[in-house]
């Protein structure tokens, strides 16, 4: 699966404040590259390609993955945006990360792919894997996957933990209650912009 290995300060001072991608803070305010300060008026495309790409890289997803979750956030009667937010939070990469497990999504799905979660008391090493109302999620009994998540529990990647989800920290287990509100979403973007970026491909 490929994942973005490139300069990760560059893409915040591009597309705004991505707090799953990383948590460090660049000192320049200006968008990157030559005619990065000058202001000129963005094209209604090139807003709307924005919002998918703050997205796209906050939640570390490709094209590819992103549209499958559009198709199917389309089937499911509601608001397109709202069930595809619900969709990608609802991810265990993603909840590991609210749940503070983790410092950043791409931290989280570290975590999950060399096998230190366990979900509903069965290891999955599969990041994109959707959780649901009721999954307990643990850390494996093993010292290491231990001692590497309370590391990260000491400096949380976000301040508070969402609605839907709870934190035993002792015994470092979590556990989703229901599906994510709108207003918990920590992203700042508008998702209907995006709905309309794939509605006119």
């Amino acid at each position: 699966m490929s994942r973005y290995r490139g300069p990760r300060l560059r893409l915040c001072r591009r597309l705004g404040d991505l707090p799953g991608l990383t948590r460090k803070v660049s000192k320049k305010q200006a968008p990157p590259g030559e005619h990065g300060d000058k202001n000129k008026k963005p094209s209604e495309y090139a807003v709307r390609l924005e919002e998918k790409q703050k997205l796209r890289f906050n939640y570390g997803l490709n094209e590819k993955q992103l549209l499958r979750y559009i198709k199917a956030a389309k089937k499911v009667q509601g608001s397109t945006g709202y069930i595809l937010l619900q969709l990608l939070e609802m991810r265990l990469d993603n909840t590991i990360f609210r749940l503070g497990m983790a410092p950043t999504i791409p931290a989280a799905r570290q975590l999950v792919n060399h096998g230190h979660v366990c979900v509903n008391g069965q290891i999955v090493s599969i990041s994109s894997y959707q959780c649901k109302p009721g999954d307990i999620i643990t850390v494996k009994q093993q010292q290491s996957s231990r001692q590497l998540v309370e590391k990260y529990l000491m400096f949380p990647g976000l301040a508070n933990i969402p609605s839907h989800l709870e934190l035993d920290s002792s015994n470092l287990v979590g556990k989703v209650n229901g599906i994510i509100e709108r207003e918990w979403v920590a992203l700042q973007l508008n998702e209907l912009l995006i709905v309309e970026y794939y509605s006119r491909k």
